[in-house]
């Protein structure tokens, strides 16, 4: 069987930084009561770019960084809850402004876990297929989705994107089986861009959009509970211990939930790098965005396992052991 490594991450994030303290500026909050429950201090914040502009800004990145020739990219995906567009698609823009002509291109919208989806259905497709190379992006502008003057979601989240190239027909196997699960029937625990139906015909206004709503206690009990487990099977399927991983990387969305994963599973919170004091909380950017800097500070070296776990919107769950 064919094997597909991972070659490289890359990331982008917008100019903007804004602080907790700027958030007391204009919401009944404060820097302490921001951090003290999230681990969060700052959140890079889109002016003027859209979730396409950041994603591309990593491929590019991704091409430049590894010197391929773009028409050796056989297929694109973009992991978004905040896409530019119902369509066209943020990956199929992406696609379009790289010049990128044969490679096909699709978004999936799995929220906090869809980089793991990405990563799992690229690497699938890629077995069956002639694709030299495929990018798989983490890309969010979620301060387009959120009600500035809810305190309760909007000192959460930030804006980002962050990516992989996948070689395929590689020397090096960096995938080993993933556990990647949904529960529908929580979905409604975290919710955001919904639409309502129109009422009648013809229509006497445009339909609306819904700002961000998270059940905060319903998602963290969901996290702390569904994570670990998640984690234990594919650290059984795969009969690797949790003792032979180098890094857990986690969803970056909240420092208590991560702590408190890393002691139900019984191992030290310095295998747990967060970020999430810089970003906040960017969804499906979350993940890879993490893994983007700790190959910028010399972290990441070859022969590493690495365990990538995300949850949230769906609800939906993903571990997955890397090789590098």
């Amino acid at each position: 069987m064919k094997k597909v490594q991972i070659k490289n991450f890359a990331s982008y994030t917008p100019e903007l930084t804004v602080s907790n303290d700027d958030l007391s500026q204009i919401m009944d909050t404060s820097d302490e009561w921001i951090k003290s429950r999230t681990g969060i201090s700052n959140r890079k914040i889109s002016l003027n770019e859209n979730t396409s502009d950041l994603c591309l800004k990593v491929a590019q990145k991704l091409i430049q960084k590894n010197n391929i020739n773009v028409n050796d990219i056989g297929l694109i995906i973009v992991a978004t809850m905040s896409p530019d567009a119902c369509t066209p698609s943020t990956s199929a823009i992406v696609q379009g402004k790289l010049n990128a002509k044969n490679a096909m291109a699709f978004d999936i919208s799995a929220a906090c876990s869809g980089f793991i989806y990405g990563l799992e259905i690229a690497q699938k497709m890629m077995r069956q297929s002639s694709f030299k190379y495929s990018i798989v992006i983490g890309g969010e502008v979620l301060s387009k989705e959120v009600d500035w003057t809810d305190r309760t979601c909007a000192v959460l989240f930030g804006d980002g994107a962050a990516g992989a190239l996948l070689e395929n027909d590689a020397q090096v196997e960096s995938f080993y089986e993933a556990d990647v699960k949904t529960f529908g029937e929580l979905g409604d625990r975290l919710v955001a861009g919904q639409t309502d139906p129109i009422q009648a015909f013809p229509p006497k206004e445009f339909t609306k959009f819904h700002p961000f709503e998270m059940d905060g206690r319903a998602v963290y009990k969901f996290a702390t509970s569904e994570v670990p487990q998640s984690m234990m099977r594919a650290s059984e399927t795969n009969q690797i211990d949790f003792d032979k991983i180098d890094y857990f990387v986690l969803h970056q969305a909240n420092y208590k939930i991560i702590k408190s994963i890393a002691k139900k599973i019984k191992q030290p919170l310095d295998k747990f790098p967060m970020d999430m004091d810089k970003y906040g909380n960017t969804s499906a950017a979350s993940i890879p965005l993490m893994l983007a800097d700790l190959q910028e500070n010399n972290k990441l070296h070859e022969g590493q396992l690495l365990m990538l776990a995300g949850f949230g919107g769906g609800l939906t769950i993903g571990s997955q052991i890397i090789k590098l």
